[in-house]
C-alpha cells in the first residue's frame, strides 16, 4: 500500500505544496531595517508604602515603593527615604538652645534647691526647676556644715492685673494704713499689698 492510500486528496496537495513554498524568497531591497522593538507600556505599580532611595544619573530621589522608582528608571540604592548628606564644615556646631524661661505661679510653698554644690531655698519647686536646679527637699534649706545656702532673691513684683492661681493660702497684707486678708500672696502682690503675715489678718 503507498502513502497515497492513507491520506486524502486534500492532505496530498498540502504536502505538494510544501517544497513550493520552501523554495520561495522575498526580495526587501537594501533599504530594509527591523523596526525597533517596542518600549514597554508603563508599569502599573500600587500605592503600597514602602519607601526606597533610588539614583539615576547622579540624582537621587525618594519614590514610594521600588515598582515606581524602576518605573521612572531608577535603581535602587537602599531601602527607606534618602538621606541627605551631612555638610563637612569646619565650624563646631552651635550649642544647644536655651529652654525658654517657664511661667511659674506666686504660690509660696518654699522648696531646697541645689545645682552643684550650691543650695538655695525657692518659693516653689516650679521656680526651683525654671533655675535648673534639682529640689532636694520641702521646706527651707537646713543650714549645714560647710554649705552656704542662699535665699532665694525677692520675685519681681507682679504688676497689677497679673494672672494668679485659685489656690486658698491666705495673707495679710498692708498698703499705707490699709490692712486685708487676701486668699493668696499672688493676689496681694497684684493689688499693691505688702505681705505682712501668713494667714488671716488679726484685728
Amino acid at each position: 500500500m503507498t502513502l497515497a492510500g492513507f491520506l486524502s486528496p486534500r492532505k496530498l496537495a498540502l504536502l505538494a505544496l510544501i517544497p513550493l513554498l520552501s523554495a520561495c524568497t522575498v526580495d526587501v531591497g537594501p533599504s530594509y531595517s527591523r523596526p525597533p522593538p517596542r518600549p514597554p507600556g508603563p508599569a502599573m505599580c500600587s500605592m503600597e508604602y514602602a519607601p526606597v532611595c533610588g539614583q539615576r544619573s547622579g540624582r537621587v530621589e525618594t519614590f514610594t515603593n521600588a515598582c515606581q522608582a524602576r518605573a521612572a528608571g531608577f535603581a535602587i540604592i537602599n531601602r527607606g527615604q534618602c538621606r541627605r548628606p551631612t555638610p563637612i564644615t569646619s565650624r563646631p556646631p552651635p550649642p544647644p538652645r536655651a529652654a525658654r524661661p517657664q511661667m511659674c505661679t506666686m504660690e509660696y510653698a518654699p522648696v531646697c534647691g541645689q545645682r552643684g554644690a550650691r543650695v538655695q531655698t525657692f518659693a516653689n519647686a516650679c521656680q526651683a526647676r525654671a533655675a535648673n536646679f534639682a529640689v532636694i527637699s520641702r521646706g527651707q534649706c537646713a543650714r549645714q556644715p560647710g554649705i552656704t545656702v542662699r535665699p532665694q532673691r525677692p520675685a519681681p513684683r507682679p504688676q497689677p492685673g497679673g494672672i494668679c492661681t485659685r489656690e486658698y493660702r491666705p495673707v495679710c497684707g498692708q498698703r499705707g494704713s490699709q490692712i486685708r486678708t487676701f486668699p493668696n500672696a499672688c493676689e496681694a502682690s497684684n493689688s499693691g499689698f505688702r505681705i505682712v503675715s501668713q494667714g488671716a489678718c488679726r484685728r
